[in-house]
């Protein structure tokens, strides 16, 4: 894993070289092993490289690296997982053993598009064509490797994080107040946009060519070489029509083969284990093909509703891995909290971020490489709000619209501390199952969804926290995004259709984004075999029923899992990967979150309407309402805001 910067103009002064090198300075966190620059004789592209050292660990992995040819030169962040088997398709004197050279030998012959549908594995690079002097861009099909670029000041600059283009003296950073809706509503900003004007994320699965000759602050429009509609698309059209053993030994079949491939490395390789299907699934899959007893890494927490670690445990026994865990003290996560503004460069406030980056740099201890049980939730229907969705849609849309609203309007007209009361007073009359913490809170939710008019308008307030953005955000008016479009209307299945755009915005753009961050900012390289995209278009040819059954999700993944792992280890509740926020902000975060949330630096910075946000406040702190999820998403964007002052 590396960290890749650069910029493009016409008559560069003899400052780039500096220029380049703070750039790369600003990233050697992805990169500490070793550090590159690159710029042609005309002085118009500069490339620079730091290098994580995975796979050839001598010189002959250095970048910028140029090709046989010398026509090419490449930043390359990533792994190609299976370039061992492109070099037999390629004639070559090699060098060394990277995949960089693999990856720059195959462009030389098939060309860059070509190359990448060749190519299993996650990746951001920069290829620099000396023919042809232009800059192509590229990202992997599903987004695992961040890519930022935009023009600055006639200058076009580009990055693996934003710090990078920070630090460029052309960089201007005007702050985008329609991607601060967006966040708010999200807790993360959806690519294509980002915190900045002119500044975007590469789309994942496409190119970008800037020609030298390009005018300035013109961006061409992103080249698809891989689409998850499409994939969808023929996976519905082409529905493997085996049995249910049949579909189970070829899931497991190529499960196995992703994971052996994502298991080669020259340094030290482990796996997050949380005990969940997906973690356990890759860890058994990993350690059934190893010789060797796997490591595997879990944190715990002292509080019962947010520990995982004692089933991780259980779960390491059977397999027997070399297990490390932590228990982490309150204190010890909140002293993390400083450090996420910095970490993740753009507001972003998934609350998991503070476990992910303490289970990251506990493994990092140990080893140089962890796989992890990403994205089974999106393959194979398994957040809760598939289920949630759907059942909810057949009960209420029976409903007339009419009744539905007139119904909606009368649960909130009562507030839900007044709800509160009648209900906790009605515990005694109602069985255990049926008792709900904090259940004005949840009627008035229910109410919300009640007062919708689609079941994808029911995932789209599921998956918002602050329903109405443009009354939060000064001057903002949020855009367009996949989730308020109608692009996956022809998938028939409404599970289907929610599976669709997590995996195209809510998986690269949080979970992705979470994992990279936080695992990079300790330099520990993270892999995701689910996202091998061999796996993701088998999971798209597999019917519902195989995802679904008898109301459990991810039916399949758990049958290969119980072939190596009893049920009675795995079958429990799901649980989040998350920290209490909601009584640390009225206890020890209290100070901090008041310092962050005063009413007169808001109306001074200018960006937040004061007014709602003191008054979410004020309800928390007094316990009528629960508004941790809206408060950390202002809190994050307010503690990156006091980071990055331009």
């Amino acid at each position: 894993m590396c960290g890749i910067t650069g910029f493009l103009g016409k008559n560069l002064t003899a400052e780039s070289l500096n220029v380049i090198q703070k750039m790369n300075a600003t990233v050697q966190h992805r990169g500490p092993n070793d550090s590159g620059f690159w710029h042609n004789e005309q002085n118009s592209i500069f490339l620079g490289h730091q290098r994580l050292s995975i796979v050839d660990l001598s010189p002959a992995g250095h970048q910028p690296m140029v090709s046989s040819s010398e026509r090419f030169v490449i930043v390359f962040n990533g792994e190609i997982y299976n370039h061992t088997m492109l070099r037999k398709e390629l004639t070559c004197v090699w060098r060394g053993t990277s995949d960089t050279e693999t990856l720059l030998a195959g462009i030389d012959a098939w060309g860059i598009e070509n190359t990448l549908r060749k190519c299993i594995g996650m990746f951001a690079f920069a290829v620099w064509d000396k023919h042809e002097n232009k800059l192509t861009l590229a990202r992997d099909r599903l987004g695992e490797k961040p890519l930022y670029y935009g023009w600055q000041n006639n200058i076009f600059i580009f990055g693996s994080e934003l710090k990078a283009l920070r630090a460029h003296s052309a960089f201007v950073g005007n702050i985008n107040r329609d991607a601060i809706a967006l966040q708010l509503r999200y807790n993360y900003i959806p690519t294509p946009h980002s915190i900045y004007k002119g500044i975007f994320k590469l789309i994942p699965g496409t190119t970008l060519t800037i020609p030298i000759d390009c005018p300035k602050d013109f961006l061409p429009k992103p080249i698809v070489y891989w689409s998850l509609k499409e994939i969808a698309e023929q996976g519905q059209n082409n529905l493997f029509n085996g049995s249910d053993a049949e579909a189970i030994a070829l899931l497991d079949s190529q499960l196995r083969d992703s994971i052996a491939q994502q298991m080669i490395a020259d340094v030290p390789l482990g796996a997050f284990l949380s005990g969940g299907i997906d973690s356990s699934t890759v860890v058994a899959l990993m350690q059934v093909q190893s010789k060797q007893p796997i490591r595997t890494f879990s944190i715990g927490f002292h509080e019962a509703n947010y520990n995982e670690a004692q089933h991780a445990a259980a779960v390491a026994r059977h397999l027997g891995t070399q297990h490390t865990e932590l228990y982490v003290t309150p204190q010890q996560a909140m002293d993390v909290i400083p450090r996420l503004a910095s970490l993740y460069d753009e507001p972003f406030a998934d609350s998991s971020q503070i476990p992910t980056f303490l289970v990251s740099q506990m493994t990092r201890q140990h080893v140089t490489v962890s796989l992890s049980g990403d994205a089974g939730d999106e393959l194979f229907a398994g957040y809760n709000r598939y289920l949630l969705t759907s059942a909810i849609w057949r009960k209420v849309g029976k409903l007339p619209s009419t009744a539905r609203h007139i119904l909606s309007r009368f649960l909130l007209s009562i507030s839900p501390n007044k709800w509160a009361q009648v209900l906790n007073s009605m515990d005694f009359l109602l069985p255990k199952r049926a008792r709900f913490s904090q259940p004005g809170d949840k009627l008035h939710k229910f109410a919300e969804i009640l007062n919708v008019d689609s079941p994808e308008a029911i995932y789209h307030k599921l998956v918002s926290q602050w329903k109405n953005p443009e009354e939060i955000v000064l001057g903002a008016k949020e855009p367009v995004t996949i989730h308020t479009s109608n692009e996956f209307s022809h998938l028939k299945n409404l599970e289907q259709r929610m599976m669709a755009l997590d995996t195209l915005s809510y998986l690269p753009d949080d979970i992705l984004t979470k994992v990279d961050r936080a695992a990079m900012g300790v330099s520990l390289e993270t892999r995701v075999p689910f996202l091998d995209h061999r796996v993701v278009e088998l999971a798209w040819r597999l019917p519902m029923h195989l995802k679904i059954r008898n109301g459990q999700s991810k039916w399949i993944l758990r049958q290969v899992l119980y072939k190596y792992v009893p049920k009675t280890l795995i079958e429990r509740p799901k649980m989040g990967f998350g920290v209490p926020i909601d009584t640390w902000l009225r206890g020890p975060l209290r100070e901090w979150a008041e310092h962050l949330l005063n009413e007169s630096r808001l109306k001074q910075e200018g960006y937040l309407n004061a007014a709602p946000i003191r008054k979410k406040w004020d309800e928390h702190l007094s316990g009528q309402r629960n508004w941790q999820y809206q408060l950390w998403n202002v809190l994050m964007f307010q503690a990156w805001l006091e980071e990055n002052r331009t």
